[in-house]
């Protein structure tokens, strides 16, 4: 039975780059952006739950965002949340809506979130040559096992580059565009 499978490979490189998407949505630019309190966990009903389970989410302006609260018991409990997030809002309250005015980026934490952009574009390439690697080594193993020729292994090993070639590029372009809305807001 061949170890290489192709298709596995491009999914996992697929996956990389989905992962390094979204943690890039969870970097502030200055904009509103309800994705923002993607990580938000919330204590209720004794056990921690996603922000977005226990309130709806909205941008009613370019720099705010309001969080309304279904149920009203759980309005401090969702407050609390967001202050534990440490994403440097300051919720207020109104009723069973909490508003969170988005402060002005200094030039100085933008810079810090290009870099956080950076590392995170990083981790998501190693990813993808982590796989691969893998890719390689299941090639290289079903030559061994005469299951494929060196040309087929040559082909497949052509194949695997192409394909991470492919998903470090579009890594570098996620990051660059995220760095990009970062730095000119």
């Amino acid at each position: 039975m061949a170890k290489y499978d192709k298709n596995d490979i491009e999914r996992r490189m697929q996956g990389a780059v989905e992962s390094l998407k979204s943690d890039l949505s969870g970097l502030r630019t200055g904009r509103a952006n309800t994705s923002l309190l993607d990580p938000v966990q919330v204590e209720v009903y004794g056990s921690m739950m996603p922000l977005n389970q226990v309130a709806t989410v909205n941008a009613p302006e370019p720099r705010m965002l309001a969080v309304q609260v279904w149920d009203k018991a759980n309005v401090t409990a969702v407050e609390k949340g967001i202050a534990h997030a440490n994403l440097g809002l300051n919720p207020m309250i109104d009723g069973q809506t909490i508003r969170l005015p988005l402060p002005d980026l200094t030039e100085e934490r933008r810079r810090e979130l290009a870099k956080i952009a950076g590392k995170y574009a990083e981790n998501a390439k190693i990813a993808i040559r982590n796989v691969r690697r893998d890719g390689m080594e299941a090639l290289k193993e079903d030559e061994k096992k005469k299951e494929i020729s060196e040309d087929d292994r040559k082909r497949g090993e052509d194949e695997v580059q192409k394909l991470t070639d492919k998903y470090v590029a579009d890594a570098d372009a996620a990051a660059a565009q995220k760095e990009k809305e970062i730095l000119t807001q």
